[in-house]
Formats: structure tokens, sequence, C-alpha cells
């Protein structure tokens, strides 16, 4: 079924200018290619400065001191999330497992600073929410046609 097809059968709008619609039908696959690796490479650049600060005192202390405990499990936990699935998101590997904890993360999160309010300046659930719901939106959808699940010809 060619995009248009798809488009119309979903009740997408007609173009205003019909002219555009084959520049639409080889860019929209791209658009999920740039999707997963915006939130792939954003988790990742979180999981590789843990591994690179480590699992300092400090460190520690904050996620005891936000009720993760024992903080040391919690820190490396979020450490693997966030470096191997960022890896996994930007390659389109395991693209839907990796999305899957990296959105339960952000809701274990979105759950710790709900009680701050919603502005990610006062420390807030602003940022989580939209990663989460963005992570989330990528393990509904999968890796796309750009991927090595694709690829593969494997997806979980």
């Amino acid at each position: 079924m060619a995009q248009a097809d798809i488009g119309q059968k979903f009740g997408e709008p007609k173009r205003v200018l019909p002219f555009l619609q084959s520049f639409y039908d080889a860019a929209i696959p791209f658009s999920w290619l740039v999707v997963r690796v915006a939130v792939g490479w954003n988790l990742l650049v979180h999981g590789w400065g843990k591994i690179m600060i480590g699992p300092t005192d400090a460190f520690l202390k904050a996620f005891a001191d936000l009720g993760f405990t024992p903080p040391i499990f919690w820190f490396w936990a979020s450490t693997a999330i966030e470096t191997l699935g960022g890896i996994g998101l930007i390659l389109g590997l395991f693209t839907r497992l990796f999305a899957a904890a990296a959105a339960i993360e952000m809701l274990f999160i979105f759950i710790t600073y709900w009680p701050t309010g919603f502005s990610w300046m006062k420390r807030g659930y602003e940022y989580v929410l939209l990663w989460g719901l963005v992570c989330f939106a990528v393990a509904l959808r999968g890796g796309g046609p750009y991927s090595l699940d694709r690829k593969l010809g494997r997806e979980l």
C-alpha cells in the first residue's frame, strides 16, 4: 500500500500542495529514524556520563535520597538502560525492548518528581514525561524501516 493510500485510510487530509506527495512518500520513512536516533542519543549521553563518573558517593547518595535502594543497583540499572538502550535505539536493534525499558525508567523518575510539579527548571517531571512518552511511542512502533531489526527480519 502506498504512503498516500495509507494516509487516506487513516483520514489524513489531502495535501494543499499535491506535487509534494512524492517528497513526503520518500521522507516519511526517515522521520522515524530521526526520532529513534534523537531518543537513543539522549539516553546514550546520560548513560555514558554515568560510566565516566562511576558510582561516586554523591551519585549513590542522590539515588538513596530519592528512595532508590540499594542505590548501587539503581545506578547500574539506569546506566545499563541508558547506555545499551541508547546504542540499541540508534541502531534500531532490539528497539521495542530498549524503548520500553527506557519508558519504564522515565516512569520511575516521573513518579519521583511528580510532587515538585511540571517545570524541569524546578526539578519537575517535564523532561522525563516528554522522553518517557517518546520512548513509549517508539516501543509501540518498533524500529521502523531503517533499523537493524528490519534488516534482520526479526523484532521483539
